[in-house]
């Protein structure tokens, strides 16, 4: 059963070796995720699971010990998803699993193994819960470390450049995530989130069916902003 959940965004800038000079401008957000993986550690769970965005037609697992790295963004780091199992080199984690994975290893989890799954937008809403349902159920006390980023739209200069659909989304999806609103977050409207570029759409979806078997999961939203026109938000459920 979902015991804990944690929403944050994925960006590859929340890891401050990428921002660079940028990177104090992220610190508050920074802040909010590492409360919510505190959350996650209270709730004692027996398995985190690492919900993000992918680039499969299914969803992709991946087992604890998996490396990734931001080298693709100009930066020699390298994380890995949970301690070294001896995972064959070949396989990395996706951006959002390894942000997930940065975000881990800052704060020291040790508190339960770690997997990673990977979810993305040609998915639809029903196989996304379906899949969360299943993650569910695989451990007495399961938590999940939901990765995704809301609009990327929200400005001029945003990278999906300004959509006058964007900023009510987000507003409605901060609502939906801080109230632990399963339906809305089920009713997440697919094509719209693809045109406004939302990357955590299935990443939350898996986590409206996680929760389906725990009613009693109350959600609070620590933080929400749209630095660079990309909307950022920091929830637990718990």
């Amino acid at each position: 059963m979902l015991v804990a959940a944690a929403v944050c965004p994925c960006p590859p800038l929340l890891v401050p070796e990428v921002a660079a000079g940028a990177a104090p401008e992220l610190d508050t957000v920074r802040a909010a995720c590492a409360d919510a993986l505190g959350v996650l550690a209270a709730a004692r769970p027996d398995l985190l699971v690492v919900v993000g965005p992918g680039d499969g037609a299914d969803p992709e697992t991946y087992p604890e010990g998996t490396p990734g790295s931001f080298r693709d963004f100009g930066v020699g780091l390298d994380v890995r998803l949970g301690p070294d199992k001896g995972v064959p080199a070949g396989r990395e984690l996706p951006y959002g699993l390894a942000v997930g994975a940065w975000l881990l290893g800052r704060t020291g989890w040790a508190d339960a193994p770690v997997e990673g799954l990977a979810v993305g937008e040609a998915l639809t809403a029903e196989r996304c819960a379906g899949e969360g349902e299943a993650v569910a159920g695989r451990a007495e006390r399961v938590a999940l470390l939901v990765m995704g980023d809301a609009s990327a739209c929200r400005t001029l200069k945003a990278p999906g450049y300004l959509d006058e659909r964007a900023a009510p989304f987000d507003a409605e999806l901060a609502r939906a995530l801080g109230a632990a609103d399963t339906g809305a977050l089920r009713a997440l409207d697919t094509g719209l989130a693809r045109e406004l570029q939302v990357s955590g759409r299935a990443p939350w979806q898996v986590l409206a069916g996680a929760a389906a078997g725990n009613p009693d999961l109350e959600g609070v939203l620590l933080h929400q902003d749209a630095p660079y026109g990309v909307g950022y938000l920091v929830a637990t459920w718990a």
